[in-house]
């Protein structure tokens, strides 16, 4: 009994450290600041928490057309748009086919990081696959 109670808190444990909802009251105000500066538009914006920084998601029907992450500092990570599916270079499907047993793509979006670098993130079986604008492989992160 013992042993299974450990696997379920560890189970708990990593679904909550890979993202965790937030009210507005918990985003630091620093963190708030750097989005109203770097996306003015922002509205109606979702906090959530991932891999320790925070993630603002805001437009579209879900709420989830754009999100950005910063780090508790407020330094910015990275933006992320939604993008359609046959928006992506043939690379990335034939490769999520290949290497991932025909896995469905559930969600893309176009990457833009600190260093203005752009690329696509492509959501699959809950990890996300990272690829360089033209379709290369970078990693998978859970």
């Amino acid at each position: 009994m013992r042993r299974i109670s450990i696997i379920i808190l560890g189970s708990l444990i990593a679904i909550s450290a890979h993202s965790q909802d937030l009210n507005d009251k918990q985003v630091p105000p620093v963190v708030k600041a750097a989005l109203n500066k770097k996306f003015p538009t922002a509205s109606k914006v979702l906090w959530d928490r991932e891999k320790g920084n925070y993630e603002a998601n805001w437009g579209g029907r879900s709420g989830e057309d754009s999100s950005a992450q910063f780090t508790p500092a407020g330094v910015f990570v990275e933006w992320v748009r939604s993008v359609p599916i046959s928006s992506l270079p043939s690379y990335i499907p034939s490769y999520v086919s290949v290497h991932y047993n025909d896995a469905k793509i559930k969600k893309v979006g176009r990457t833009t990081d600190v260093k203005g670098i752009h690329g696509y993130k492509v959501e699959i079986l809950g990890k996300d696959l990272i690829f360089d604008v033209k379709g290369g492989f970078i990693r998978e992160e859970e």
